[in-house]
């Protein structure tokens, strides 16, 4: 080795940890260079590839959607066995071009119209009152047709829906079947029998009011409940014949602590232009301020009022 180079080589500083990931960066872009021109050296298809593939792969997530897909809820059959029933047991085969019995034939093709004579009694109105899935897409459907007389009958009849449960059509003749049973009466949850006090006192003239029209209903009600009157007014008067509670605090002589919530159901009678009507009403009413408020008013098992 020459002299200069020697002392040259002998003075230079040892390299450090920077200068040694310098140099490794300098060989791995010359190489990345010459794989490049290898590349072009082989052909296009070589070139290709070797500029697309990264030295590092980001794979991007799979794109999610927020918003949830809410099934379609398939409609029931008992709307459409109701009109079928209705066109055909207004229909007459010695008639086939009326309106009902098109309507018959359109929703039931196939099923025959009844023969009889002008003097058939047409049904008053026809309900469905049920309604049985037998299969995937075979329903059967009970129905009631009252008539002028009086008398009620009662026909089944077969629906096929679609998968979708969005078209029906009738599949076969409607058949007369026996009434529905009678379930039995469940026992009454008001076996407290409430004196006249304040509690039927404020029923009285809440319902008075609710019914009749005579006074506001909102001074009966407690604070942030909302409950608008029936409109038109349907009675002119109005009387509690009985008043049964749920609770013992209802029969108390005086109004109880302030929060205390009774249950009551109250028997009252209507009078209109017609005559009198025997009503019910199953109210809740909550103490306060020495007095009865009305929290909620139900109709049956359906609320038709509460806090809002």
């Amino acid at each position: 080795m020459p002299p200069a180079k020697q002392a040259s080589t002998e003075h230079a500083a040892p390299p450090t940890a920077a200068g040694a990931r310098l140099q490794r960066m300098r060989r791995r872009v010359r190489l990345g260079h010459l794989g490049v021109w290898g590349a072009v050296a082989a052909g296009p298809i070589a070139l290709a590839v070797a500029v697309a593939t990264p030295s590092t792969v980001v794979r991007a997530a799979p794109a999610t959607t927020s918003a949830a897909v809410t099934p379609a809820v398939p409609a029931s059959p008992a709307g459409y066995a109701t009109v079928f029933l209705q066109a055909w047991l207004r229909s007459r085969s010695e008639a086939e071009d009326t309106a009902q019995a098109r309507l018959a034939q359109s929703l039931a093709p196939g099923v025959e119209l009844p023969d009889t004579s002008d003097a058939q009694p047409e049904p008053v109105s026809v309900v469905a009152v049920r309604t049985a899935q037998q299969t995937g897409t075979a329903w059967s459907v009970t129905l009631a047709a009252q008539f002028a007389d009086g008398t009620v009958r009662y026909f089944a009849v077969p629906v096929a829906a679609d998968r979708a449960g969005s078209a029906f059509t009738v599949t076969g003749a409607a058949g007369v079947v026996a009434a529905p049973g009678r379930a039995g009466t469940p026992k009454s949850p008001y076996g407290v029998s409430v004196p006249e006090g304040d509690l039927t006192a404020t029923a009285q003239e809440f319902l008075t009011a609710y019914l009749t029209g005579a006074g506001e209903v909102s001074r009966y009600l407690a604070p942030g409940v909302a409950l608008s009157p029936v409109s038109p007014a349907p009675y002119r008067s109005l009387a509690v014949q009985q008043v049964s509670a749920a609770e013992e605090a209802a029969a108390a002589e005086n109004v109880p602590v302030d929060g205390t919530k009774v249950r009551v159901l109250a028997q009252v009678e209507a009078q209109d232009t017609r005559g009198r009507w025997p009503l019910g009403y199953e109210l809740t009413l909550t103490a306060r301020s020495g007095r009865w408020e009305v929290t909620a008013l139900k109709s049956g098992t359906g609320t038709a009022g509460g806090a809002r």
